[in-house]
């Protein structure tokens, strides 16, 4: 299928675009290999059918069949470290019973070890359920939709890693908004790509031989905006000998991509709402001008009411097609085929210590592989895919001899991993728990966040003291994301992250406490797992 045939066989194109969230009626159970020790079989998808009342269906080393897309034939997992009946999957009325037989491999579910059958609650399958067989493979079992039809490869929009049905869908978005001529907002949480996807529209686009001009709205002081954007006639003020073009001339019959674009300076609103709705410029000092430019723009942050400090019409008039990107967290069947991405960027495969596994590569560093993928899923990503390739760039840095995961990365995900379990086991303190022990049901609850300008300065220092300063319990204590509390951090003169403590301060206090963390941690009001993982990253034994 062509992307012409794509395109055409949808039949309208929808005034706002969104991530789609599951159609309840459509959903299904796929099973997605996060990793295998033949690493391009990493992003497979099995359908696991939903019948009741009938015998286990089996998983394991000769079943259920994978495959890359619709059109390529399944193969099993065919994984000599798996059991051929490595676990029994029976549907139940709204959970599943997983049963593992006497003297199968090794498994895991949702990072506990299973002996005997365990059972898994609905809600936990719509955020998903990692599972380890043997020490070798890594899936995800989901409630996910179906993923439909996928754009072909060469696609003009270019490579948008991932093969979850969120992903098709949003390839297919982004090639009928390319297509057209409309200005769009790209909206989302730091990190989830806004950028690429920019390019993509782009690419995709019929001003794809023309200029991409990107610019980031943030970086642009207020009195030079005018200037910078729209350009300045020879002779306008001192010192002008030469005219300047601004970045709407820059981009003429391409695309203008405006990064951050909620922080525009207000003064500049209304001139900008001008060239959207005339198309034409005026140099600062200079006649007015035609422009052809399509806007792309893209942020993280609430433009809408008057807290906001953005103009609703401005608003109106970059959002006429919009694409909200989900956080890397609400689909993660895609971390493994991300990180495999990032990791073979600049890490061959096959070529001696500390290249990504293949055929030839022992059973124990296979292992050590399956467990770090296994990792992955049971982090938050507060900074979504940019911290995912941050990790996997760690990765290589510390890998130059054999497979290393830093202390950095592994104490971040142990970290995060072990205060879910704390929390799981203290229900009390914590009244949404992410996970239970290992026959209980397991429940995850889907974010539901709290706007940034609901929670002032004094209600968040109380609640970020009264949560030990851990981010993630202030977080989810505040009901906001984990990006809110960071920058919320960063803006204040008297709250900081281990991260910021100087060596002379940090040495300072732990040998005030006699090498104590907690203490230490204390007397910094800092969190104890930020600053332990830290100091594992500097080499200070504690």
């Amino acid at each position: 299928m062509t992307v012409s045939d794509w395109l055409d066989s949808e039949q309208t194109l929808p005034a706002v675009v969104a991530a789609r969230p599951p159609a309840r009626g459509a959903q299904r159970l796929v099973l997605t290999i996060v990793f295998h020790p033949n690493i391009a079989r990493i992003g497979e998808t099995a359908a696991v059918p939903r019948r009741r009342g009938r015998s286990p269906q089996i998983l394991g080393r000769s079943s259920p069949l994978f495959s890359a897309g619709e059109d390529i034939p399944g193969r099993a997992l065919e994984e000599r470290h798996v059991s051929r009946q490595a676990l029994e999957v029976q549907y139940d009325e709204r959970q599943l019973r997983l049963r593992k037989p006497e003297a199968a491999s090794r498994c895991k579910i949702g990072g506990e070890e299973l002996i005997g059958q365990t059972i898994v609650a609905w809600d936990a399958l719509r955020s998903g359920v990692p599972i380890m067989l043997g020490h070798s493979v890594v899936l995800l079992l989901r409630l996910g939709d179906h993923p439909g039809p996928d754009l072909p490869a060469d696609w003009p929009g270019g490579p948008l890693r991932g093969s979850s049905a969120y992903m098709r869908i949003l390839r297919g978005q982004l090639a009928h908004v390319g297509a057209s001529e409309a200005h769009v907002l790209v909206r989302g949480e730091t990190g989830t790509g806004k950028e690429l996807v920019a390019t993509s529209l782009h690419a995709a686009s019929p001003r794809a031989q023309a200029a991409l001009v990107s610019v980031n709205m943030s970086a642009i002081p207020g009195d030079l905006a005018p200037a910078a954007l729209f350009g300045t006639a020879r002779g306008s003020f001192t010192g002008a000998r030469e005219a300047t073009a601004g970045y709407f001339e820059q981009a003429h019959g391409g695309s203008l991509f405006l990064d951050e674009v909620g922080d525009t300076p207000a003064a500049i609103q209304p001139q900008l709402l001008r060239v959207l709705q005339q198309r034409e410029i005026q140099r600062v000092g200079g006649p007015v001008r035609q422009v052809d430019v399509r806007v792309i723009s893209a942020t993280d942050a609430e433009l809408e009411g008057d807290a906001s400090g953005f103009k609703s019409a401005l608003l109106h008039r970059l959002a006429a097609q919009v694409i909200h990107l989900l956080p890397l967290r609400e689909h993660p069947e895609d971390i493994g085929e991300l990180m495999r991405h990032f990791l073979s960027e600049s890490y061959p495969q096959g070529n001696g210590p500390g290249c990504l596994p293949d055929e030839r590569t022992d059973a124990v560093e296979i292992a050590a592989w399956a467990d770090f993928f296994h990792s992955l899923l049971f982090y938050h990503w507060p900074g979504n895919v940019r911290e995912l390739e941050n990790f996997a760039g760690r990765v290589r840095m510390a890998s130059q001899k054999q497979f290393s995961v830093p202390a950095s990365v592994a104490g971040t995900l142990r970290d995060d991993q072990l205060e879910q379990v704390n929390e799981a086991q203290n229900p009390a303190a914590q009244p949404e728990p992410r996970c239970a022990e290992r026959s209980q049901e397991v429940a995850m609850k889907p974010a539901q966040y709290r706007p940034r300008q609901e929670v002032d300065a004094e209600e968040f220092e109380h609640v970020f003291r009264a949560s030990d300063f851990e981010v993630a319990r202030t977080a989810r204590r505040l009901g906001v994301s984990r990006q809110t509390v960071y920058r919320i951090i960063e803006e204040s003169s008297s709250l900081r992250l281990a991260g910021d403590i100087s060596l002379e301060e940090l040495s300072q206090s732990l040998d005030r406490h006699g090498g104590e963390i907690i203490p230490a941690a204390r007397q910094l009001q800092v969190s104890t797992t930020s600053l332990r993982a830290r100091l594992q990253h500097l080499g200070i034994k504690h």
